[in-house]
């Protein structure tokens, strides 16, 4: 039937395309790709540079197909079927595919000439011969051959997951069904936005059933942002500092005991200096002394150097411990701003006639 008994020529002086050929539909479906042609009224002739086109791919394709070049034959055949299509070259384009290997597409394409065929006036019909009964007896048999594809996605995929098979985009209407497929190689994936594609590969023998469970690869979870920096307690912040606090405050009240007591014993040293010195011992100058007060003199000078001192250690303790006390950071402020406050304190200068104290720093 590869000849197909009238050929295109034959086809042109029956008619078929003086008024009669409608469009090319492509149909891909259900099944797998196949071409027919769907008359659908009377249309205009070809453009007579697309019936040599398409007389010339037919020509090269048949005689490709009788050498056993089925792919380029095949390929021929279908381009000659769409640019000028006619039921005898869907015909030998089924022959062709069937010929191939291809049972799912060549039964697709026997199919379809039967629909035409039926659609076809009974005299163009009487100069197909016998291709109706071939195509049918074809259809069948190549049916029965064709493996049977069922995929099927895991509940939880996402609903814009898309698969694809053989690079062919499947519907969801086409999941969890059994679909005639050609034998041979196939390669099935899914994916999904913003996820690593997810791809099989596996070869159909004929008549063979096979259920496929699709995985999905999903996207990638957004990484957790960073965790904040730990908050230090209260407590741990300003345990060092109340340490200091206290420390420099015991300090200062030891200083102020000692210019306290000393201080008294300065007082003391006086008294004994006015009972012996001057008019106390028939003196006329107040500094002239007898040996007692001349020690008291002494007395007076050491004791009151150091309760000069104390006091002004014991200020400069107690001052240093209350700014340290009013400036100590409260809960939530942050390290920086504790690192920028700083207090000194000291005695700047101190003698018998008196110190001077000296506090400094930032907070």
């Amino acid at each position: 039937m590869a000849a197909r008994g009238v050929g295109r020529a034959g086809e042109r002086r029956s008619g078929l395309r003086g008024r009669g050929v409608g469009r090319a539909v492509v149909s891909v479906g259900r099944t797998v790709m196949s071409v027919g042609v769907v008359f659908t009224g009377w249309v205009g002739p070809a453009a007579a540079e697309d019936v040599a086109s398409a007389e010339a791919l037919f020509n090269r394709g048949k005689a490709d197909m009788l050498a056993g070049r089925y792919e380029a034959g095949c390929a021929a055949i279908a381009e000659s079927q769409r640019i000028d299509p006619r039921p005898g070259t869907l015909f030998t384009l089924a022959e062709c595919e069937s010929r191939r290997g291809r049972s799912a597409t060549a039964a697709a394409h026997f199919s379809d000439y039967l629909e035409i065929y039926e659609k076809l006036p009974r005299a163009q019909k009487f100069r197909q011969g016998r291709r109706p009964q071939v195509a049918e007896k074809e259809r069948d048999r190549l049916r029965a051959e064709a493996p049977e594809l069922t995929l099927a996605l895991p509940a939880t995929a996402p609903r814009e997951t898309v698969v694809k098979r053989d690079g062919e985009v499947v519907g969801s209407a086409a999941l969890e069904v059994p679909l005639p497929v050609d034998p041979g190689e196939h390669r099935v994936s899914t994916e999904v936005a913003g996820a690593e594609a997810w791809e099989v590969a596996f070869t159909l023998a004929p008549k063979e059933k096979k259920h496929l469970r699709l995985e999905v690869k999903l996207p990638k979870p957004p990484e957790p942002p960073p965790e904040p920096p730990p908050v230090v307690a209260e407590e741990e912040v300003s345990t060092g500092r109340r340490a200091l606090t206290f420390t420099v405050g015991g300090l200062g009240i030891a200083g102020l005991a000692v210019g306290g007591v000393m201080g008294a014993l300065a007082l003391g040293a006086k008294g004994t200096m006015g009972d012996h010195c001057g008019g106390a011992i028939g003196q006329r100058d107040a500094r002239v002394c007898d040996a007692a007060g001349l020690a008291a003199v002494d007395r007076v000078k050491m004791t009151g150097l150091v309760s000069t001192i104390g006091f002004a250690v014991g200020a400069a303790g107690v001052g240093t411990a209350l700014v340290l006390l009013l400036t100590e950071p409260r809960g939530g402020e942050a390290d920086t701003g504790q690192a920028r406050r700083w207090v000194s304190a000291g005695v700047l200068s101190a003698g018998p006639a008196g110190a001077m104290l000296g506090v400094q720093g930032a907070w």
